[in-house]
C-alpha cells in the first residue's frame, strides 16, 4: 500500500455494502458471476429438500389414515365374527326353526361316524 491510499482510507479492496448490492455492481462483478452456478445448485438443492419434506409429510398423512381405517375394519370384522357365531349355536338355530313353523325335529341321538373300507382293484 501506498501513503497516499492509507491517507485517504481508500484501499484496493473494496467492502461490499448495502448500497454496492442495491445498486446492482456487486451482482454484475466478475467474482459472482463465477459463482452463479454454485448458487443455482443451492437453491436447487434448497427446492429439492423443501419438495421432499412436503412429499413425506404427505405421505405420512396418508398412512395414518389407512392404519385408522385399518382399526375400524379389525373392531367390524370382530362385531361380525361374534354376530355370526351367536347365530351358530344351536339353540339358536332350533329357536329360528320353530319361529318359521318348519317341522323338523332335534335329533335324540348323537351323530355316528361311519366307517367306509376301500376296497383294492387290481
Amino acid at each position: 500500500m501506498s501513503v497516499e491510499e492509507l491517507k485517504s482510507g481508500k484501499s484496493k479492496t473494496r467492502r461490499i455494502g448495502l448500497k454496492s448490492f442495491l445498486g446492482g455492481s456487486l451482482l454484475a462483478s466478475e467474482k459472482t458471476m463465477q459463482q452463479m452456478p454454485f448458487f443455482f445448485f443451492l437453491a436447487f438443492l434448497g427446492i429439492l429438500l423443501i419438495s421432499n419434506r412436503y412429499w413425506s409429510e404427505k405421505t405420512i398423512r396418508k398412512m395414518e389414515a389407512v392404519q385408522d381405517s385399518i382399526k375400524e375394519l379389525r373392531a367390524e370384522s370382530v362385531t361380525y365374527e361374534t354376530e355370526l357365531m351367536k347365530m351358530n349355536r344351536p339353540s339358536e338355530i332350533v329357536g329360528k326353526i320353530k319361529a318359521s313353523g318348519l317341522d323338523l325335529l332335534e335329533p335324540t341321538e348323537p351323530a355316528r361316524k361311519l366307517n367306509v373300507e376301500k376296497l383294492d382293484r387290481e
